[in-house]
């Protein structure tokens, strides 16, 4: 009995170190695939339709452009730099607790215009069979319009600075200075982007949308059963 007796806090002992070790190796594997490799994102507005939508989950590809390392701030090495038309996620220029999805328009040394809607680059006009007018007639205030001219100015080139009046689909021509990226949402006339809060730093670029691993409507959601909201064509599609 008395051998017995000893032999059984000894099992728990091991039974439960085992088990320790196992959430303890499967916390440091999540830890590092979080922190280096991929992290899970929610679009939760329209402003990139239709490349993504809301109700769209996504793995982001973090090793890409360099992964951030927690505490010192620096990064690894980028398998390649941010190219034009790379849908980004990176974080927001105004509040840093937020974490933004919108398309790489403008490359360090471009110069980029609208005119009526259309964007213009380096004196091209872009082709972009991504982008959503929805209401290209859409208009700012005069105070969102007069933050615009205000970031832009230092960077206007062409135009007589006095008399430059921006609106969200008639700017530029701008500069887009070194280390840094001008962004755009696709859902042109619904996306609170570059155009109002100026240019994106390299630093702050998190990854690239690798996959749609799960997607569903909202408003499919609240009416409908849960396998007829689903998007099922969306799931582990690759945003372009």
């Amino acid at each position: 009995m008395t051998a017995l007796s000893a032999a059984q806090p000894r099992s728990f002992v091991m039974w439960f170190w085992e088990w320790a070790k196992s959430i303890l190796v499967a916390l440091v594997v999540w830890f590092f695939l979080r922190t280096f490799l991929v992290e899970a994102f929610r679009i939760p507005s329209g402003s990139m339709e239709n490349t993504l939508l809301i109700g769209d989950f996504l793995f982001v590809n973090k090793a890409l452009y360099g992964a951030e390392v927690p505490l010192i701030g620096a990064r690894l090495p980028a398998v390649r730099e941010p190219r034009r038309n790379d849908v980004l996620v990176f974080d927001s220029v105004e509040d840093k607790g937020l974490k933004v999805v919108k398309r790489l328009i403008g490359m360090p040394g471009d110069t980029l215009s609208m005119e009526n809607g259309e964007l213009f680059r380096n004196g091209e006009r872009v082709n972009e069979p991504y982008a959503l007018r929805s209401d290209p007639t859409h208009s700012e205030g005069p105070l969102q319009r007069a933050k615009m001219r205000e970031w832009q100015l230092p960077h206007l080139v062409n135009r007589d600075p006095t008399t430059y009046q921006p609106d969200l689909q008639d700017w530029g021509p701008i500069v887009v200075p070194r280390n840094s990226f001008f962004m755009m949402g696709d859902n042109r006339d619904s996306s609170y982007d570059g155009r109002y809060w100026g240019f994106l730093p390299r630093g702050n670029v998190r990854g690239r949308p690798l996959v749609v691993y799960f997607s569903y409507d909202p408003n499919s959601w609240r009416a409908l059963p849960f396998l007829t909201a689903v998007r099922w064509g969306r799931l582990f599609t690759t945003p372009e």
